[in-house]
């Protein structure tokens, strides 16, 4: 008789590139699953919609500001958000519209349901989506942590409530 493998429950970052805003979610939620107490008891990981950074490690803006915080982005490495996701992650969260609608294009129906904005597990903001800040200076590096570090924090919450954490 074999043991039946147990699923983790499973989050997928999803940005353009997969060098900014993505692995700074995957990077921050590591962190504070970490924290928890928690490692290995949630699947991580970030993507991009678009194949440009494959294998590339994150900006190294996104790493500096990152670092200032607390957090290391430095192991991270970009890919592409590949059919196989839908089926392997229970959260696909897109950082914004654009990465939302290619997701959906993307996703088999039954599996779209999977697929969210990230920030709709942020708590007390406004902003529907994280400004990609690539083409930016230093304060859109830091506002994208800020709403990361919200929606990681309530993203966490939901985890522990879902799947009793």
């Amino acid at each position: 008789m074999s043991a039946e493998k147990i699923k983790v429950p499973s989050v997928l970052f999803v940005c353009l590139g997969n060098i900014c805003r993505s692995p700074t979610a995957h990077g921050v939620f590591e962190h504070l699953v970490e924290q928890a107490g928690l490692t290995g008891k949630i699947q991580i990981d970030s993507a991009g919609v678009a194949d440009w950074h494959t294998g590339k490690a994150p900006d190294k803006r996104s790493q500096q500001y990152a670092a200032k915080r607390g957090y290391d982005l430095s192991h991270l490495r970009a890919r592409q958000v590949v059919l196989e996701d839908f089926t392997t992650f229970d959260l696909l969260l897109a950082m914004d519209g654009n990465n939302l609608k290619h997701l959906l294009e993307m996703s088999p129906p039954e599996h779209r349901h999977k697929v969210k904005l990230f920030l709709e597990f942020a708590e007390g903001v406004n902003e529907r989506e994280v400004p990609d800040p690539y083409y930016g200076e230093g304060e859109g590096f830091e506002l994208v942590l800020d709403l990361v570090d919200n929606a990681c924090q309530g993203l966490l919450n939901f985890f522990r409530r879902q799947y009793a954490l």
